[in-house]
């Protein structure tokens, strides 16, 4: 990991993102000494298979009815 000023991240950014690209290196840039951003090496998001969990979840044909009051009863003031 290395730490960079704006200036320096600014006057050789290209120099920057080709150690991030070819050797997994993570850059810091700092503003006044302090670290506000920092630089990796970007990756492809993972694809979903849609339809993954498809038949492996049950759920009953009331799910979505109303609770009984014995049950309401308890969380209401």
């Amino acid at each position: 990991m290395e730490f960079v000023n704006i200036h320096q991240a600014k006057t050789h950014l290209s120099k920057y993102v080709d150690r991030v690209n070819k050797g997994h290196e993570i850059i810091v840039i700092c503003k006044n000494g302090s670290p506000i951003a920092q630089m990796v090496e970007y990756k492809e998001p993972k694809k979903r298979k849609i339809g993954l969990l498809k038949n492996k979840i049950k759920m009953s044909k009331d799910f979505d009815s109303e609770l009984p009051d014995y049950i309401i009863g308890d969380y209401l003031p």
